[in-house]
């Protein structure tokens, strides 16, 4: 849970490998990403439709920006995520026992690390750059949807808060079985746990 939540991952999860410097860049990027996202929604339909029931936007017709907000986002995020996270390198390199070769492995791994960090802070400048052009020519020239955007914001970013309190719980699940049994014999169900804990 604290590694799929974004609030938990950045704010309360301290002990893990990853710079805290990343996790609120990642944070930062993210929420910029649900603002931005929502506001590519905005079609000439959906304006009309804003136009014609007196400047509300009925919430039936936000639910799919919303989810498809949230599918996009959490796409762009898990890149991101990739090239940013450090944790999965440090692991590896501490299940190596020759010392030799983690001192070996490890002055690769931190020139991968270097490139990737300067990779993905050229990726977010150039990504919050076209956020901020964006958001601000759009409210410019839409005034009265602004309220509205944010809204919606919030709304995809509401739910992308929500789902991973579900969607964890899922391999559980497979896994509580598999664990639980006493011959030892669901060794299926326990790696399908662990496929889906990937998601």
């Amino acid at each position: 849970m604290k590694i799929k939540h974004l609030i938990l991952f950045t704010f309360f999860l301290s002990d893990d490998y990853n710079l805290l410097t990343i996790k609120i860049s990642l944070f930062l990027l993210a929420f910029a990403l649900y603002f931005s996202i929502n506001g590519f929604f905005f079609t000439d339909q959906t304006m009309h439709n804003i136009y014609i029931n007196n400047g509300t936007f009925p919430f039936i017709y936000q639910i799919p920006l919303i989810l498809y907000s949230s599918i996009i986002t959490a796409f762009i995020n898990s890149l991101l995520k990739y090239l940013s996270l450090s944790e999965n390198t440090i692991i590896k390199l501490k299940k190596e026992n020759n010392i030799d070769l983690v001192i070996q492995k490890a002055k690769k791994q931190e020139k991968v690390l270097m490139i990737k960090f300067f990779f993905f802070y050229i990726f977010s400048f150039i990504l919050m750059s076209f956020f901020w052009y964006f958001i601000s020519s759009f409210c410019a020239v839409y005034r009265n949807t602004q309220i509205i955007l944010i809204k919606d914001t919030f709304m995809s970013f509401a739910l992308s808060m929500l789902y991973p309190l579900g969607l964890n719980l899922i391999p559980g699940f497979f896994r509580m079985p598999a664990l639980r049994s006493p011959k030892r014999d669901k060794k299926c169900l326990y790696k399908f746990s662990n496929i889906v804990a990937l998601i």
